[in-house]
Order: structure tokens, then sequence, then C-alpha cells
């Protein structure tokens, strides 16, 4: 007879591919959900863990944004890192991707030995994740978070393409859905995003973030608008996504409600596109 489970613990565990960015064509630069969560999570005080999946050869590119913050981190094995190229204006950005990553699959989060009860899963694009993986997380009782640029990104190389043609097993379980503004477009087919849209999900709690101005919270058939902390202009706002995602997580797993933790996300993004802003010279 195979032994009981241990019980999961405090903390948020996050899991996600690191990708080789090129912004507005200069040198490459740590991306991926991994490669932003590390300062987030060491700022909220909870504790956390990564764990990433990489080609060996791209690991050092990583080093210093996996590794500096403290945050304990793995690196499962992988072919091939995910690849993307960006152009920024302003709070818009065109993508293309140049590369497609590795995919999760349930052994992989068997191998990965998650012991929180709180995940947040990154996926890059559609494949990331398959929809075995996350059943896998559901089934092992962990409260899940997702972003939802792995439902609408096509796991295709060239210009990023996106599309609602996502499988919906992927959302079952799900206890918190991020999505950006415009993957909402994408998913409802219009601009605007509603109490009725958040509740054919079936996810318990549902965000829209809207870059430099806040985001929109459903949960229990309410929406909130939550305003930014405060607007930091003249830095690029890559990552920014995923530092909300996980301060968002890590405040819902100490206990916050989902208003509580939203206002604390706006906080934390604003404070570190602050801190990136003053490092670049801005």
């Amino acid at each position: 007879m195979a032994a009981p489970a241990a019980p999961l613990g405090a903390g948020v565990t996050v899991l996600g591919n690191v990708a080789v960015d090129r912004i507005d064509e200069g040198p490459p630069t740590p991306g991926g959900g991994p490669s932003f969560v590390a300062m987030p999570l060491e700022a909220t005080g909870v504790p956390g863990r990564i764990v990433t999946r990489a080609a060996p050869t791209d690991l050092a590119l990583f080093d210093d944004v996996l590794t500096g913050a403290g945050v304990p981190v793995t690196v499962l094995p992988a072919q091939v890192t995910s690849a993307f190229g960006m152009h920024y204006e302003g709070d818009d950005r065109t993508m293309t991707v140049d590369a497609v990553g590795p995919s999760w699959e349930a052994d992989d989060i068997d191998a990965a030995r998650i012991a929180t009860t709180w995940v947040h899963v990154a996926p890059l694009l559609r494949s990331d994740f398959t929809p075995g993986a996350i059943a896998r997380l559901v089934a092992g009782g962990h409260r899940v978070a997702y972003d939802g640029q792995g439902l609408v990104r096509v796991a295709a190389a060239g210009p990023l393409r996106v599309d609602a043609a996502f499988d919906p097993a992927l959302l079952a379980g799900l206890q918190i859905l991020k999505l950006a503004d415009d993957e909402a477009t994408v998913l409802t087919g219009r601009p605007t995003f509603t109490a009725e849209d958040a509740a054919r999900f079936g996810v318990p709690e549902v965000i829209v973030t809207h870059g430099s101005r806040g985001c929109d919270l459903f949960f229990g058939g309410e929406h909130h608008v939550v305003p930014p902390a405060f607007r930091v202009t003249g830095v690029h706002a890559t990552g920014a996504g995923d530092t909300f995602a996980v301060a968002y997580v890590a405040a819902r797993s100490r206990g916050d409600d989902p208003l509580q933790a939203a206002v604390a996300a706006s906080q934390l993004v604003a404070e570190l596109l602050l801190v990136r802003r003053e490092a670049s010279g801005g």
C-alpha cells in the first residue's frame, strides 16, 4: 500500500518555463514568469519556490534572476528554451515566438514534488501545460492560479498569434484565473469583460489586468474595480503581469480576501516598477 501523501504546507510554488527575451532588438534577457517572481515572492514575505524548465545551454542567462532573491529554484530537464521577441510602445507590445518551449505533463508535476497548497501556473503559450498537468495539480489538493496567456497564445513560431480555441479542461478545478485585458478580449470577442463572462469560466476568482490602469476583480458574483497604487512611467513593464499574479496568490495564501490581495498586488507591482526605473537611471 502506498504511503499517504504528506500534508500540503504554506507558501506559493510557481511553475513555468523561463524564456530568452529580446526587447526592442536588444541583447538576450531573462524572461518567462519564473524570471520575474523571485523578487516579489521575497518581498511578500511568503515562503516561495520556483520550478522551471530550460535547456542546459541557456541556464547561465537566468542565474541572477532565479537565485538573486534567495528563493529555492528547481530546474527540470528540457531540450529547448522558450524564446520571444518584443517591441514596446507605451503599454502596448508586439511579440514574435522565436522558440516553443517544453510542454509540462502530469509526470512533470510529479517530478516537481510540490509541497505548498497554493500553486501559480505561468504558461507562456497554450502548449506549456497540458490539461493532464493541471488535473494532476487539482487532484493533489492544490489551489491553482493560472495565467490566461496560456489559454489564448498559439504555440507556433513566428509572429505571436492568439485565438480562443483552448481546451476547456484547462479551467477545471482552478481557483484563480488571471487575464490581461487583451486576452480577455480574445476570449469574449469584445472589449468589455463582465461578471457574467467570469461566471461562464467557472473559476471562483477572475482578474482582468489593464496595465497601468489597474484591474477588474470578479468573485462571488461581484465586480470590483481596483485602481493602480500609483502610475510609473518611463520603464518597460515586461513581467509586471507575472509580478501581479504571484503577489496576488501570495496574499491569498496568507489569508487575505480577494479584494485585499488585488490591492496588495497592485501596490507591489508599482513599487517594483519604480525600483526597476531607478536601477535603469530613469
